[in-house]
Order: C-alpha cells, then sequence, then structure tokens
C-alpha cells in the first residue's frame, strides 16, 4: 500500500483495540474485508475496512455484503471506513451509490493526513496542565469531552471512554486543564510505522484559545516527537494540521447503517 500504508496500519489497529477493550469484542478477518465490533450499539465502534484493492463496482458490494452479514447477524449498527487507496479509478466515482443501495449512507469525508515532524508554533500556546488518561476521575473528563465535543451519546461515551480495558488496549489519553476544568483532549495509538492521534476534542465554549493545538503537540511529544504521526481529519480539524505540517495522502468515506 504505497502512500498510505502507514496510516490504514494504524487505523486498522486502533480500530480492533476498542474491539479487543471490550468482553463482547469479536475481530475477524474475512474476503478482503476486516471487522471490528466493540458490541456496543453505535456504529462507529463497530466497523469495517478493506484489506485489498477494490476492482470493480461488484466486487465492492461483495465485500459490503460481507461485512453486513457479520453486524447483521448480532444485531448492531456498524460502520463502514472507505480508504481511496484501495479503489480503482472505476469504481471511485459509484462508492456513495453502492453503499446507499446497501442501505448505509455517508456520514463523514475525512482527509488522511501524515507528518514526519511537527512545525514550530507560529503563536504563543495557552498555559494548561496536562494529565494522562490513567483512573477514573480521567477517564470520566476524557468521556465527558467525546460527549460535548463530538455529539457522542453520554451512555456510548462513558461505555467506551470510562473503562479501563480501553486504556490498556493500546490507546493513549491527554488531557488539558485549564483552572482544573478538562478543556481539551487527545489520544495516541502506537504501531510500528507511525503514531495515530484521535479524539482531538474541545468543547465549542473553550475553543479558538490555542488549546487543540496545545494538547496534540504535547500528545505527539510523549509519543516520540521524531517518529512519522498520521490522523484522518475533520473539516473542523483541518486547519490546524496543515499549520501544524500534516499532509494529506489519501482520503476516507465513512458509511453507517
Amino acid at each position: 500500500m504505497p502512500g498510505f500504508d502507514a496510516i490504514e496500519d494504524n487505523l486498522h489497529a486502533t480500530l480492533a483495540a476498542f474491539a479487543s477493550a471490550k468482553p463482547s469484542g469479536e475481530m475477524r478477518a474475512l474476503a478482503g474485508v476486516s471487522v471490528a465490533s466493540s458490541g456496543v450499539q453505535y456504529s462507529m465502534f463497530n466497523s469495517a475496512v478493506l484489506t485489498a484493492p477494490v476492482a470493480s463496482p461488484r466486487e465492492l458490494r461483495q465485500r459490503i455484503e460481507t461485512a453486513a452479514g457479520f453486524f447483521e447477524t448480532r444485531g448492531l449498527a456498524w460502520s463502514f471506513w472507505v480508504c481511496q487507496g484501495w479503489l480503482e479509478s472505476g469504481v471511485r466515482g459509484v462508492v456513495a451509490d453502492i453503499f446507499y443501495r446497501c442501505g448505509l449512507h455517508e456520514v463523514a469525508e475525512l482527509p488522511g493526513m501524515e507528518a514526519q515532524r511537527l512545525e514550530p508554533a507560529a503563536r504563543p500556546l495557552p498555559s494548561l496542565e496536562f494529565r494522562r488518561v490513567c483512573n477514573a476521575a480521567t477517564r470520566a473528563d476524557f468521556s465527558a469531552i467525546m460527549t460535548v465535543a463530538f455529539g457522542l451519546p453520554p451512555q456510548v461515551a462513558r461505555e467506551i471512554y470510562e473503562p479501563a480495558g480501553t486504556w490498556d488496549a493500546g490507546l493513549t489519553g491527554w488531557l488539558g486543564y485549564s483552572g482544573n476544568v478538562a478543556v481539551t483532549s487527545a489520544a495516541t495509538f502506537a504501531t510500528g510505522s507511525a503514531v495515530g492521534i484521535y479524539a482531538v476534542g474541545t468543547p465549542v465554549v473553550h475553543r479558538r484559545r490555542g488549546f487543540a493545538e496545545a494538547v496534540v503537540r504535547h500528545a505527539v511529544a510523549e509519543a516520540g516527537a521524531d517518529r512519522l504521526s498520521v490522523l484522518e481529519s475533520s473539516e473542523a480539524g483541518l486547519l490546524l494540521y496543515r499549520r501544524l505540517g500534516y499532509r494529506t495522502v489519501t482520503r476516507y468515506a465513512v458509511f453507517a447503517t
């Protein structure tokens, strides 16, 4: 997978970590597809990803149906993360239509980005106290930011982020505190080729103050500043990541039931 292998490898491993952290979790390598299920009733934590190139619309439909069979027998809402790099040119223009016909709709388009090292800060950053997610209090604060910043249902956020097992499965969480209030978050997941950046969130009332940049820089430094870091950016975070030195390598479309 030249050009996007580090991003794909890290994403696959991170999605699998959410599954391995739960007693109800399952992971399977199927024909051209890998599935990872947390067992939590929320599509983003029950995922499928491609593991081989897709040469035709028919082949893509077969992959979708393979993943659907796995999740539907378990009664779970689920999502399919499609890296553009796996798709031959004749497939890319009809992806959304194929998923729609299979009962999934597009919920996000995300640039897959990477940076060998971060650019120096162009402005003074706020002074925050950074705490690693390591106990019940920090797990609860992280969960609360996921609810407020991303609109994750509170019960789902608690099921995913408050158990200690989530943080024992390879995910490292960081919180930035201002005046003893958690105002921003980030998480990292390290694979052999890269460090992935995830869950960068700041509640609306605390935005536009440099908190997200500060916590990303801290998380990357703690993971190893000289290592390749990768991420999938939301539209809201794109300018920040470009300023930090990330460049787009591929693109993702996320489809969900």
